[in-house]
């Protein structure tokens, strides 16, 4: 089985668990109720935005050239926990953070929408740039390149750059304190992550990192 292959089944048993989850808790013989969650349509556009963002990001991964060293595994995990849990308080409505920060507005789901789906292109490009040197963890990898062309002209870490700037558009969509807390929440995990993968990367092309990092910005051109 190749790994896409391997993909698109572990997308399609956890589209199934989900589905079947629903559905027993829906039903009224159900043996537990799952809460009512009633979003707007704006929000289900954003969450169908995240759905197709991470199907296309789980079938990348497959191209990825072999680990020579890598933080450790207790350091990905608390990554991976804490971006997921952000996920989750960005999207659903949490009791006593559902006040709004933002006026209710068509043209504020609209332009949210926008913003959400303009860094979901700008992740892919940086993704096909970066080739077989991505991968989810901090890492080093077999031939490692130091990418220095599209987005990372101009910033060394556009895919974070992207997926703050895709919480940004669902925080514009939502309008609720919740959404914001995520934002939050997920800033503070990436502002940790890029903190050890400039280290890593340091330490792995030393003069050539530095002068990349004199001429390029962290995340946003001007500003960090």
């Amino acid at each position: 089985m190749t790994k896409t292959t391997k993909t698109l089944v572990r997308i399609g048993v956890a589209a199934a668990v989900g589905a079947a989850i629903g559905a027993l808790g829906s039903s009224p013989r159900a043996p537990f109720a799952l809460p009512r969650l009633d979003l707007t349509n704006g929000m289900r556009a954003s969450l169908a935005l995240w759905v197709l963002f991470s199907i296309y990001w789980s079938i990348a991964a497959k191209d990825s050239a072999p680990t020579r060293t890598s933080e450790t595994v207790a350091s990905r995990q608390l990554h991976v926990i804490i971006v997921n849990v952000a996920l989750l308080v960005l999207v659903f409505p949490v009791p006593g953070l559902t006040r709004r920060f933002l006026p209710s507005s068509p043209l504020l789901v609209v332009g949210g929408l926008a913003v959400q789906a303009a860094f979901i292109g700008l992740a892919v490009w940086a993704r096909r740039h970066l080739g077989s040197n991505w991968s989810g963890e901090v890492r080093i990898a077999s031939g490692h390149q130091l990418v220095r062309s599209g987005p990372y002209r101009y910033v060394r870490h556009p895919i974070y750059t992207a997926v703050l700037g895709m919480y940004f558009g669902t925080c514009l969509v939502s309008g609720e304190v919740h959404a914001l807390v995520a934002l939050a929440v997920v800033t503070a995990a990436y502002w940790r992550k890029i903190r050890l993968e400039e280290r890593a990367l340091s330490e792995t092309f030393a003069a050539d990192h530095d002068d990349y990092r004199r001429h390029t910005w962290a995340l946003i051109p001007g500003l960090y």
